[in-house]
Formats: C-alpha cells, structure tokens, sequence
C-alpha cells in the first residue's frame, strides 16, 4: 500500500512538473527521461519510507549442518549375511493307527496342543467288544494253569500238558494287550507337543482303512532352526585369511536373524552345526543355526538371512552403510576437510561387521565422514559437523549389495 501511494504522489508531481515546460522543449523526448528518473526516485523514496535496510550483495549462505562419525581403527568381527529358511524343530504327522469312522475332532485348529492330548474319536466300538473278548479270555486261560498246578504236582498231568496251558494263557493276554493298544489308538494322542494346523479329514470319514491316513501335523517351532549354505569359495578364503594371519578365527557362535523387513530379530540365536564336506550339486556347505521363538513370531518355511560371525580383524574401520555410496568410478564417501568443506573421498570396502561396512583402503583416523545430511553436502560446500548419534533401538536397515570381496 505503502508503494502505490509513493507511484501515485509521484507521478502527480511528474504531472505538473512536465506542464510547467516551456512550449519549445520537447515533450516527447522529455517523458522517457522523466520517466526513468521518477521511477529511480521513486524506489529510493519508498525504500527509506519502508526502512527496509539493502540486500548484502554477494553475501555467502551459512554453512550446512551434517551428522558425521569419526574415524577410529578398532578390533571389528566380521560377519555374513546369507540367505536361509526356518524350518520347525521338531515335526510329527499325526496318522490313524487303527481303521474306522471319524466321530469327532477334539483341537481346535491352529492351537497349541501337549503331548497325549487326545485329537480325534475314532469309532471304537469294535475295539471295545475285542477288548472285552481277549480280557475273558485271559480269565478262561488263567482257571485251566491254576487248575493244572496241583495236577502237575500231584504227576496225574504231564509236563507238556501244562505248558501247553501255560503257553495259552500267555497267548491270550497277548491278545488282550492288542485289544487295549487298539482301543486306545481309537481316541487318537498328540504325539509331541507344539502347533497344530488344520485337520485333514472331517467327521465320517474312513481311515485307516490299508493305510494310516493323515489326519493333522503338529510342529515345534520353539526353540526354531535356520538352514542356510555358505559358498565353499567363501569358506577357503576365509581359511587361507586366517592362515596366513590377517584374520583371526572368531570364538563366537552367537548369530543373528534378519526378517524381510531388514530388522534385526530381538533374540540371538546360536550356531549348532556346519557340514564337513562341500555340496557337489551346490557347491556349498550347509550351516545350521538355533533360535529361541517363545512367541511363536518366527514360523516354519519364512525366508530370513542369517548374520554369522566369520573371523576378527584388529586396526579396522567400519561405517555405517548409509556413509558409503556407490558411482561409476566405484564406493566414496563424503569428509569434512581442514576447510570445513565437504570433500568426496574414494574407499574400497573389506566386508561387513554386521550392519556397517568394514573400510579396507581411503580413509585414515582422526578424519570426519558424513553420515547424514549427503543430499545438502555437495563438493566444496561449507559444512558444519554434529556428531552423530544414532538412536540405540533403531532397527538395522535393510542390507545393501555386498561388495566384492
């Protein structure tokens, strides 16, 4: 408002000024003059009525502000990241041992069951009439050996008489133990305890009938396995590098799982076992690993990558991935020089220490990398460097491509 008020009493004032001429001066060529002179003033006089002071020319920005960590060789583990599934510790399929007619299922389906709980009723009225058959029978032979002791004593029987009572006798309760396994495979137990799925037969169905039908499949998955392989090339140069000194064999056999979603699973698990001879077909050797799930988060078949500790090097450095960027020429990263500028540096990677690169060759201690704040920090800007301080929970991110190695 300030400004259109100034344009106005201005040009009022050009008005007049220009009416006051002379008529032998011309006109035409004055107005242009006038024109840019009164504008000029124009500008200096709302300038001052405004009080707004004049841009510096040339003034330079302030300097970017950019998370850094410092450089410090250290004793590093380093690790693997290696593709793998879980698998349940323990599996067992539940069958029918005896044929018959489905009455009922006992589970709900997707529950956890314990060892012996009954699953399913399977029509048992044909076991209970043998049992009860076999256990008179057992009666019966059990009269006629009491009867032949004292007969036997007494040499009105023979000893072949008897044992051939005796023989009968254990017969039938022979046959009576059948009758009461029989019977007690009718309601069907849970072999183990763990996770039930869903059944695989509904009420009235006929099973067992030549085969022992599947009727449910219960799994253990606390604690949980993870199988994965390792690159019988990975395995011989890590033996040579710790042969030859530049490594040392790492005494942990604590390992890590990392989900789908790059997190890193809260509990650690522990390395059990690896296959002492290579894969023929894969050219692999097979590693297990354990780890505890007693909230049934992890599940069989899931796909994760198991983080291993291979060796330990001392005078190492590690940067967290996010520091390391890679272009045509190769892996850099951006430093903060003696100018406070930001400065782009060539490294070459060694492998990984769990969720942070392990720097081989480019850097040197005592020097500042750029962590955060890369998308500001271009080549030459002033910088200013903020520690960095990573929050401890965080979850790990999702790893990038390895470098070769």
């Amino acid at each position: 408002m300030v400004f259109y008020e100034c344009l106005r009493q201005n040009r009022a004032h050009d008005e007049a000024e220009i009416l006051k001429m002379k008529p032998g001066n011309n006109l035409l060529n004055a107005m242009p003059l006038f024109g840019v002179m009164s504008f000029a003033m124009l500008l200096a006089a709302c300038g001052a009525k405004d009080g707004a002071p004049p841009a510096a020319a040339g003034a330079a920005p302030p300097p970017v502000e950019v998370d850094v960590v410092t450089v410090a060789p250290n004793s590093v583990v380093l690790t693997q990241d290696l593709p793998g599934r879980l698998q349940a510790y323990r599996t067992a399929q539940v069958r029918a041992r005896v044929e018959g007619v489905v009455e009922k299922r006992l589970f709900v389906e997707g529950s956890d069951v314990k060892a012996g709980d009954k699953l399913f009723l399977i029509d048992a009225r044909s076991y209970t009439t043998a049992n009860e058959s076999a256990r008179a029978d057992v009666d019966v032979a059990q009269r006629n050996l009491d009867r032949y002791k004292p007969l036997l004593a007494a040499h009105v029987v023979s000893q072949q008489a008897y044992d051939l009572v005796e023989a009968k006798l254990k017969q039938a309760e022979a046959a009576l133990s059948k009758t009461q396994i029989d019977l007690e495979n009718a309601h069907v137990p849970a072999p183990i305890a763990g996770h039930i799925g869903r059944a695989q037969v509904t009420e009235g169905a006929l099973v067992g009938r030549g085969e022992a039908t599947l009727l449910a499949t219960i799994e253990q998955i606390d604690p949980i396995y993870a199988n994965f392989t390792e690159s019988g090339a990975d395995v011989l140069r890590l033996q040579q590098a710790i042969k030859s000194g530049k490594l040392k064999r790492s005494g942990s056999a604590r390992v890590e799982l990392v989900l789908e979603d790059g997190s890193v699973y809260s509990r650690p698990g522990l390395l059990l076992f690896s296959d002492l001879a290579v894969d023929p077909g894969t050219g692999s050797v097979s590693i297990r690993a354990e780890f505890p799930n007693p909230r049934h988060e992890l599940l069989p078949g899931m796909f994760a990558r198991i983080r291993f500790p291979e060796a330990s090097a001392d005078n190492s450095i590690k940067l967290p991935q996010r520091a390391v960027q890679a272009g045509p020429q190769g892996q850099f990263v951006m430093v903060v020089d003696a100018e406070s500028k930001a400065a782009l540096r060539p490294v070459k990677t060694g492998g990984m220490a769990g969720g942070d690169f392990v720097i081989s060759d480019g850097l040197k201690a005592g020097e500042q990398v750029i962590v955060n704040g890369l998308q500001k920090a271009r080549p030459g800007t002033m910088v200013k460097p903020v520690p960095w301080n990573p929050q401890p929970n965080a979850a790990a991110p999702a790893s990038a491509t390895a470098p070769a190695k």
